[in-house]
């Protein structure tokens, strides 16, 4: 064990003898600010990573939060235009205004002859069908009189010339025909 002692000691000394006074705080000192500024930069680094990801999320909810609302509203302006879409609606509609269904058409052929007799439209007097109105009117209590007039704002009363009536206005259907 002596000689292990000897050897340490000799290596301590060997150590010694090339720094004679010892690690100096002056040369440490670069490397401890060098280290603190690595670490501050790093933290301050992640606290401004972090705050943008933040913001991001915020922002990504309120967008997302925007695209359901628009979705909703345009779902129900799909709703509404699929309700004034119908037939039966646009044929309500068609004789509030005054419109009779067409008559039989003629074709022009690519010859130049001309196919069918064509006819004028007239006025057919229609059995009535009830169909609910688009607006919803409000309810009358029991036992009063109902107010007279429209119910809604957009009703309005047939053209006095008109020989169609609110009241035999119909929902039939058009005649059809087929076309090449």
């Amino acid at each position: 064990m002596t000689r292990t002692a000897e050897q340490a000691k000799g290596r301590a000394g060997r150590l010694a003898r090339l720094m004679p006074s010892g690690p100096s705080t002056a040369a440490r000192t670069p490397f401890v600010l060098l280290v603190v500024l690595l670490l501050a930069g790093g933290l301050i680094s992640l606290l401004l990573l972090n705050s943008a990801l933040n913001e991001g999320s915020f922002r990504l909810s309120k967008l997302k939060r925007e695209t359901t609302e628009l979705t909703d509203e345009q779902q129900a302006l799909q709703r509404d235009v699929d309700s004034y879409s119908e037939p039966d609606a646009l044929e309500r509609r068609a004789r509030e205004l005054g419109m009779v269904p067409g008559g039989s058409p003629a074709f022009l052929n690519p010859d130049g002859t001309v196919s069918g007799v064509p006819e004028r439209a007239t006025a057919q007097p229609s059995t009535p069908t009830a169909l609910p109105a688009p607006e919803a009117s409000a309810p009358v209590p029991t036992g009063q009189p109902s107010p007279p007039g429209p119910t809604s704002p957009s009703a309005s009363p047939a053209p006095s010339d008109s020989p169609v009536t609110p009241s035999t206005a119909a929902t039939t259907p058009a005649p059809t025909t087929t076309g090449r």
